[in-house]
């Protein structure tokens, strides 16, 4: 089942005017930051295709962000590696997910967060929506902008550190991805806190002393 307009519908009855879909990307690699995006709709100009960006095709994400371009706000935040390693992924989202909503060109009246949990910190009004990306089109519209956004970041960093495939796996932990840290070791785009990782520099320590 698609997701739909019913939520951000009934947000409105109750007398809210600006809702924002928040979504972020990028807690389960071992390498690249976190991005959140929150997008405001236009309820009169919705783009068909909208869903879970996980259940698209990259193309497929690519019409839907350039349908949402003109049609909708949008604002992007990001979380770095040293800050996830610093606080933890999960506060790394939240943080991503409050800087990509102060970057809206306007502030929403209200905002709904995919997962069940709102950020200690958030600027304005939110409400959970656990599978949000699967039931909201506003978050949908965010999971596909959070997502291309960060494949761009990931496919830049393949460049620049070729090996660790990360234009195809995006930093996630394949099997490919694991080997590539044992043969070439972590860069600086890894995230120490991670077991993987860690256990890595361990082994690189110990062979030191």
């Amino acid at each position: 089942m698609a997701p739909n307009f019913t939520i951000e519908r009934s947000l409105f009855a109750s007398g809210f005017r600006t809702i924002a879909g928040v979504d972020e990307v990028g807690r389960g690699p071992l390498a690249g930051p976190v991005c959140a995006a929150a997008v405001i709709l236009n309820p009169e100009a919705i783009p068909d295709g909208l869903d879970d960006s996980k259940k698209l095709t990259a193309k497929m994400r690519g019409v839907a962000l350039d349908a949402l371009d003109g049609v909708a706000q949008i604002g992007i935040g990001w979380a770095s590696v040293a800050e996830i390693d610093e606080h933890n992924i999960l506060r790394a989202s939240h943080l991503a997910m409050v800087r990509a909503v102060y970057d809206l060109p306007v502030m929403p009246d209200v905002a709904l967060i995919d997962g069940n949990m709102i950020p200690s910190d958030f600027p304005t009004k939110a409400r959970p929506l656990v599978k949000g990306d699967s039931r909201s089109q506003s978050i949908a519209a965010a999971s596909i902008v959070a997502k291309i956004k960060r494949d761009l970041v990931m496919w830049d960093l393949a460049q620049q550190y070729p090996g660790y495939g990360w234009d195809t796996n995006m930093g996630y932990p394949t099997p490919a991805h694991k080997i590539a840290l044992e043969d070439l070791g972590v860069t600086p785009h890894h995230r120490r806190s991670f077991k993987p990782v860690h256990n890595i520099l361990l082994q690189e320590k110990n062979l030191t002393r």
